[in-house]
């Protein structure tokens, strides 16, 4: 029978996790080499690296994975990744700020251009969202209430917000 080898549903399987572990570790060590970058390569001393080895550790990182990318970040050839934020209007005019990193401004600036102009959206000048201090939101989906999309081509799914408030000092 054609096409009902096993071994190569196995491989075709195995490549495909392959594939979306690898984008998910460059992505991990990515964010360790820019905060070890930032601050102190000692996780003991640098929070925003401790919890980026949290990170990678949870999705099961290897130490020596890990300490090559902080041994990386110290190496003055290492990429220039650096932080950007855009910050713009959705549909119904609801402010929206986008944080990303990223080694490409000038490309950065127009794929998020391209993705408030696709949903109804427009890119606003730094400031202009009026929003002080930002607070960040986790958003999840409500399974059980989704509508159809509207006419305007914007995705009209209802979310439910979890507020992260900073700790009171």
């Amino acid at each position: 029978m054609a096409g009902h080898s096993q071994f190569k549903n196995i491989m075709f399987r195995k490549n495909k996790q392959d594939a979306q572990r690898s984008k998910l570790f460059s992505k991990l060590s990515r964010e360790i080499t820019v905060s070890a970058k930032l601050g102190l390569p000692d996780p003991a001393h640098n929070p925003r690296l401790r919890s980026a080895i949290l990170a990678a550790k949870a999705q099961s990182m290897s130490k020596d994975v890990i300490d090559r990318a902080i041994k990386k970040s110290l190496g003055g050839d290492a990429e220039n990744y650096e932080e950007v934020r855009y910050e713009g209007y959705g549909p119904g005019g609801i402010a929206i700020i986008v944080e990303a990193l990223t080694d490409n401004r000038n490309r950065t600036a127009s794929d998020v251009r391209a993705a408030f102009s696709k949903y109804g959206g427009a890119m606003g000048e730094n400031g202009s969202s009026r929003i002080s201090p930002p607070c960040a939101m986790r958003w999840k989906p409500s399974s059980a209430r989704r509508r159809a999309p509207r006419s305007s081509g914007a995705p009209a799914i209802l979310f439910r917000s979890t507020m992260m408030r900073p700790a009171r000092r």
